[in-house]
Formats: C-alpha cells, structure tokens, sequence
C-alpha cells in the first residue's frame, strides 16, 4: 500500500510503546496508553492520509535496538530519521524538543524562550503533549517551571524512570 504506517510494539522497562515506520521516517514511538495512544494514532493517520498495518521495518528494527540501548545506559543520542507532523510552529517546538539533551531539563517557559516564542508557554506545552514521538523527541525532559513533574502520555511513574534513567535529580 503507498500510504501505509508500519506499526510494531516495542515492550520498554516502564511501558508499552508503538513504533511507526512511514516511508523510512519514524512517524511514531507512543506509550500504549489507550485515550492517549488511540488519539495520536487517528491524528496521524489523517493528517498521512494512510492506514496502519502490523508488522516490522528495518527502521523499526534500528529504532527498537537504539531504544534497547537507550534503556541500557549505552545511548544518549539517537540517529533514527525522524518525521515531524503539523504547523510550522509545532514542528518548531518539535525541532527545539529535539535538541534538549540527555540527563537535562527544562520547563515549558524554557523551551518556549529556545523556541523564539516566550510568550507561548501554553501553545509550547499542547505540542508537547500532542508528541507522538515519545523518547525520540524527549518530552518526557519538560518540567513545570517549579521543578514538578507534570503530564506526560506514558504516565508520570514513566516519566520519572525515564528521568532517572538519564541520572537526573527528583526532588
């Protein structure tokens, strides 16, 4: 089919994720949680215009063992292309995620500053939580501003191991 996502689960140490593969770009790495997942799952179809079919890719494949690393402690950085999906300004946020760096955070008034927009903290803070790309655009980094976790698709229990995975300091 021209217009397919290739979808496989990938079994992580804090939860379920779906991997998505569309025409070699990784369209997808999202916790399984159901409201969530189903949600980002119909946005991205329609906005691809395709249907989801089971099964691997070798880009799944890579993304899988670069992920089996990452929950290892062997990876910091990933190198799978990416897809970025919406507006000019969330693909820009996505881009300005993208770049935070391992074992680091930074509040949503942070990334709205890096991204060129300080004054759009909230419109910031709905492009993170619309990210249908979880660890490999690393949303999981973005603190509210008075150091607490806040909302995160996989849940805030996988949030905080994805943080002290990468060795950082919960108080």
């Amino acid at each position: 089919m021209e217009n397919t996502i290739y979808i496989h689960q990938y079994a992580s140490p804090c939860g379920g994720l779906m991997l998505g593969d569309y025409k070699g770009k990784l369209c997808l790495c999202d916790w399984t949680v159901p409201v969530h997942f189903e949600k980002n799952l119909l946005r991205l179809k329609q906005k691809l215009d395709a249907e989801t079919v089971n099964g691997s890719t070798e880009l799944i494949n890579r993304a899988a063992a670069q992920l089996d690393e990452y929950f290892n402690k062997q990876r910091k950085t990933f190198d799978i292309p990416v897809l970025f999906i919406g507006t000019e300004f969330q693909v820009k946020i996505l881009r300005t995620l993208q770049n935070v760096p391992y074992g680091k955070t930074l509040s949503y008034a942070q990334l709205a500053a890096k991204a060129g927009c300080p004054l759009g903290v909230r419109a910031v803070a709905n492009v993170n939580a619309m990210n249908q790309i979880s660890v490999f655009l690393p949303c999981h980094r973005i603190i509210g501003s008075n150091g607490n976790l806040t909302g995160y698709g996989g849940g805030l229990e996988a949030k905080k191991y994805l943080l002290q995975l990468e060795g950082v300091n919960l108080f």
